[in-house]
């Protein structure tokens, strides 16, 4: 099951909204076939699996992260390709939530005679999986924040410049994150001052929208984001006071405005999410600035943090530190981070985890946003040998730097 949750992490940025996932094709010790759901609307993990082990899949043990699924989508169910196979053992790593499969594909293959387990590193797939699986839940992409700051905790100068604090390879890292996410957030006052492309250099597997937190729709026109709206997308998201003059403006040159519903900027933020979500949009990256982070993070709405912390000190009372809001009143209240990883890039300290619980994960999720045509990853931390028999189931604004 390691491996196959490898293989699913090969997918990242190439099935979304379907999940990544990987499966291997075993007898006894020996792998006879492998593979992944290589990109959205391609074969899945499964067929590509029997593919490669033809005959020899016959009374074989299929090793798959995610729940077979059992119905048509975008290619035919991979249920009945393992039953025709002839497979003697399924064991899954976790039940596919989604509601068109939900524990039916288990089931399907246990009716077939195939024997079926699941549970086996169970929680490493469901982190794999996150932003799936939120999307599933909640009707909401995930959100990963990512910020550059000096040594002494500063997002910019007290003048407000940030170009660069970060160094060439880890901004290298930030344009790999870029080219896997569906949108890139920012707030207006970071678009003015450091008038961003937030484009991929270069391009990744995907071509994020790129989004301008602007109540007022102020964006300027002149700004490299309005000039090139007609090139790649732009969606500027204002209230509902917004001058209607501004918001014909901005659409008359390309872009996209969104007015977000809601009395409080975090209300907005999260109306924001749900149409982000409704759009099928599984990860979006945020990009600053620090009244837009302490916002997210005052209203529990960021899922991921990615920082990098640079050999520098600027200094300056007014100067700005990534987070604003209110923020916390008590050390033992602070969020901590879960699955840490910490690495030197160039002369910098990058350092990535995951905020609050994991995703939930078992039986069907109550919103289902992502229609499947099917299809798993994360880094997975050892291996969890629990299997089980199925049971089939029925104020200081900072700028951000960003180019």
């Amino acid at each position: 099951m390691s491996r196959a949750l490898a293989l699913a992490a090969r997918g990242q940025g190439y099935v979304e909204p379907n999940p990544m996932v990987g499966c291997v094709i075993a007898r006894g010790a020996e792998i006879i076939g492998e593979g992944w759901h290589r990109r959205y609307g391609g074969d899945h993990a499964e067929v590509e699996a029997l593919a490669i082990a033809g005959a020899g899949a016959r009374a074989a043990t299929v090793y798959v992260t995610l729940e077979p699924c059992c119905h048509f989508g975008k290619t035919p169910p991979c249920s009945r390709a393992l039953i025709r196979a002839g497979v003697a053992r399924v064991v899954a790593a976790m039940t596919d939530p989604f509601s068109a499969v939900a524990g039916r594909g288990l089931a399907e293959l246990q009716a077939a005679g195939i024997a079926v387990e699941t549970g086996v590193l169970e929680a490493e797939a469901a982190e794999l999986n996150a932003p799936y699986l939120k999307l599933l839940r909640t009707g909401r992409p995930w959100v990963i924040a990512k910020w550059a700051m000096t040594l002494d905790g500063k997002l910019a100068t007290r003048a407000g410049a940030s170009r660069w604090i970060s160094c060439d390879e880890s901004r290298g890292i930030v344009h790999q994150l870029r080219g896997r996410v569906d949108a890139i957030i920012v707030g207006r006052r970071t678009a003015d001052l450091d008038d961003p492309l937030l484009t991929a250099r270069p391009p990744g597997p995907r071509t994020p929208l790129r989004v301008v937190l602007d109540s007022w729709g102020a964006l300027r026109s002149e700004s490299r984001l309005v000039a090139s709206a007609r090139e790649t997308p732009v969606l500027v998201a204002v209230r509902p006071e917004c001058n209607p003059a501004e918001q014909s403006r901005l659409r008359a040159a390309g872009c996209e405005v969104f007015v977000c519903p809601g009395e409080s900027p975090a209300d907005r933020f999260a109306a924001l999410l749900a149409e982000l979500g409704r759009r099928r949009l599984t990860n979006v990256l945020v990009e600053g600035g620090a009244e837009v982070f302490g916002m997210m993070l005052d209203s529990g709405q960021v899922d991921e943090v990615h920082a990098f912390v640079a050999p520098k000190l600027f200094g300056g009372r007014t100067a700005p530190s990534p987070i604003g809001g209110w923020g916390i009143e008590r050390p033992e209240k602070a969020l901590t981070l879960r699955g840490l990883t910490q690495r030197v890039v160039g002369c910098d300290l990058y350092i990535s985890g995951r905020i609050g619980s994991p995703e939930p994960h078992g039986g069907a999720l109550p919103c289902q946003t992502a229609e499947r045509g099917r299809a798993g990853e994360h880094t997975q931390t050892g291996e969890n040998t629990r299997a089980v028999q199925h049971s089939p189931a029925g104020q200081s604004p900072g700028a951000q730097e960003v180019a």
